[in-house]
């Protein structure tokens, strides 16, 4: 499944003395924010919705054939509904 990076700001001497602090315990900034993360993927996204997604994500071949945008979506949709073939030009 494809990622995309999310960017957050917090003061700098707030980020060093937590840095600091994790690095005294073991801890890892950048897993404890994934780990973050997940628990509110979890908590929002239903879970169909994330059956749904997980599901997807084993089918790679189908979502790399898939149309890119919202419009070609419908007219694939369309096509599919009413036996016809599209083409883009």
């Amino acid at each position: 499944m494809k990622k995309e990076n999310i960017t957050i700001s917090m003061e700098a001497e707030k980020l060093r003395a937590t840095k600091r602090y994790m690095a005294k315990k073991e801890a890892n900034l950048q897993g404890e924010l994934e780990d973050a993360l997940q628990k509110l993927y979890e908590k929002y996204v239903p879970a169909p919705v994330r059956e749904y997604i997980d599901e997807g994500g084993e089918d790679s071949a189908a979502t790399a054939s898939a149309p890119k945008n919202q419009k070609d979506k419908s007219k694939a949709s369309t096509a599919a509904n009413n036996g016809a073939m599209t083409t883009n030009l």
